[in-house]
């Protein structure tokens, strides 16, 4: 067995699945920085995965939040598929380590990049999805969204929904956010948002994307009006 069939056998271990057709799994970590003009990257993956994650994400909640709203459902949908959750389970997966790479991303720290992660948690579900049927697909995300979903049962709370309503409902303009600050390596970036609403004080907040800091300066003004609690989920 060559080093190479040894990774993907090791990734094949993490990810429960062993495929009949590894040119799927292959594809599926291969970044366009390390194909040449006209090959096949993971791109066409992502897409379908994305397309996969989100319909079993919908069925899961659907089953597991019986009494929630098409608004409540649609919120715990978009927090579990976002690219930070995807590179979440990435990092679990060790997808990185078998991640394959041109020399310009490998430099930058492409392994450790949310954004590659992301796209990559994807392709995989396609890869998936593609060589074993949507039963083992579905069978997949359930394992490794489980808990998360599991860990969001509590109210759902988004912090932006959360104050849009509450600046609307008392007459204001729709808060507006700006990003102020950005700092850290390029793989690894820490972003700096203000949220401005007419008529009151706004705050600023740090975050790895700037939908956390979003999230995360909405909830420091919503935390100071007394309509928040640091444990919320959003």
């Amino acid at each position: 067995m060559t080093d190479d069939e040894r990774t993907i056998a090791s990734l094949e271990q993490r990810l429960g699945h062993r495929f009949a057709d590894r040119r799927l799994i292959e594809r599926a970590l291969t970044h366009t920085s390390a194909v040449a003009l006209g090959a096949d990257s993971y791109q066409r993956l992502e897409f379908l995965g994305d397309r996969v994650l989100a319909l079993t994400i919908a069925r899961m909640a659907y089953d597991a939040f019986p009494a929630a709203d098409e608004g409540e459902l649609a919120r715990r949908l978009n927090a579990l598929v976002r690219r930070e959750t995807c590179a979440d389970v990435g990092r679990a997966l060790d997808l990185g380590s078998v991640l394959r790479l041109g020399a310009g991303e490998l430099q930058t720290g492409g392994r450790t990049k949310t954004a590659i992660l992301g796209d990559v948690m994807e392709a995989v579900i396609a890869a998936i999805y593609l060589d074993g049927g949507f039963e083992v697909a579905f069978q997949f995300v359930a394992r490794h969204w489980g808990e998360r979903m599991a860990a969001a049962r509590g109210p759902l709370r988004d912090a932006k929904t959360t104050l849009q309503e509450w600046a609307q409902g008392r007459g204001l303009p729709t808060p507006a956010y700006r990003q102020v600050g950005r700092s850290g390596p390029d793989h690894d970036p820490e972003f700096t948002i203000a949220v401005d609403i007419a008529g009151i004080a706004g705050a600023e907040a740090r975050g790895r994307s700037k939908r956390e800091a979003e999230q995360a300066a909405a909830a420091r003004v919503l935390e100071r009006e007394g309509l928040w609690k640091e444990d919320a989920v959003g």
